[in-house]
């Protein structure tokens, strides 16, 4: 059979880009083995798989696939995948509620005109603040020295919304951009608490850059050795639910504006918001904007 997919840059408001996203739409049927060879071959950091819902209260079943393994949830997967179903529709709706591994994802539509132009999800599980490592072993995932990590808020620890990530704070953005991933390194510090990947921020923006509260970057393993992932929603939504947690002296909304990919040549802008009430996280919310790129349809071979 022939099956449909689109590409969509996630997280940008223009071509090439943010992080770039597969969206199988014609799922059913495959085989988890048949899923992870698709995504070998579209070799994006991740490709999606809409399938029917188990639940029919929902949307659609989400299986997300790196070049490596099944993800149980991620950011920039659900926002895109949301904005190519809002797309094919009639009339974009208002949300939506995928089934994934690590639980329900609500995905709400973000439009212009009556067109959608983006999504914004709410992370699956609560914070989890997890193993905590020293500036030096941080540092060396990322080829730096303790001096260029900033402890004054947290140590480097994994913490998680859905997805866990090494999250570690720089003390500024040339550290930032000099930062390059050490194999050795990686390989004595993950995996831990299911996590294989560090997600790295500086609070120090200089002019000139698209205005933001923070830059960050973040380093996995992908199909040859460690690369970099160019935005990366979960790891985005974790880092503000952590630092909305760190800040004790307010509830309410608090909103953060963070890029990423900007060293790599693939700028991208998300957009987070946390809720807090009685000094409690109550919900985790990164989305962004999309822009459709290619479609086209496969068949494997074998199939009818």
């Amino acid at each position: 059979m022939q099956r449909r997919y689109i590409t969509v840059d996630v997280f940008t408001d223009r071509a090439f880009g943010g992080n770039p996203l597969a969206v199988v739409l014609d799922a059913g049927g495959l085989s988890t083995a048949q899923m992870q060879a698709i995504a070998v071959e579209f070799n994006y950091s991740e490709t999606t798989f809409v399938l029917p819902p188990r639940d029919a209260a929902n949307d659609a079943q989400v299986r997300i696939f790196t070049v490596n393994r099944e993800l149980p949830f991620a950011g920039h997967p659900n926002v895109g995948t949301a904005f190519v179903l809002a797309t094919q529709a009639k009339g974009p709706p208002a949300r939506f509620l995928f089934e994934e591994i690590a639980g329900l994802v609500p995905v709400e539509i973000l439009t212009e005109g009556g067109n959608a132009v983006g999504a914004e999800l709410t992370a699956p599980q609560p914070l989890k603040q997890l193993t905590q490592f020293s500036a030096e072993q941080a540092a060396a995932c990322i080829s730096l020295t303790a001096s260029d990590i900033n402890t004054a808020r947290h140590k480097p620890q994994i913490v998680s919304v859905g997805l866990p990530f090494l999250m570690v704070e720089l003390t500024s953005r040339d550290a930032l951009k000099r930062a390059e991933p050490d194999a050795a390194a990686f390989a004595r510090t993950f995996p831990c608490d299911g996590s294989d990947a560090v997600y790295f921020y500086t609070r120090d923006v200089p002019e000139g850059e698209t205005p933001c509260d923070l830059q960050a970057r973040m380093f996995h393993p992908g199909a040859s050795g460690l690369s970099e992932d160019p935005a990366t929603g979960s790891a985005t939504a974790a880092a503000a639910a952590l630092l909305a947690d760190l800040d004790s002296t307010r509830d309410g909304e608090l909103k953060l504006t963070i890029g990423q990919g900007v060293d790599m040549g693939r700028p991208s802008l998300l957009l987070t918001r946390v809720r807090k009430q009685s000094g409690a996280i109550v919900s985790a919310h990164v989305g962004g904007r999309c822009v459709p790129m290619m479609e086209g349809t496969f068949r494997l071979k074998g199939e009818g």
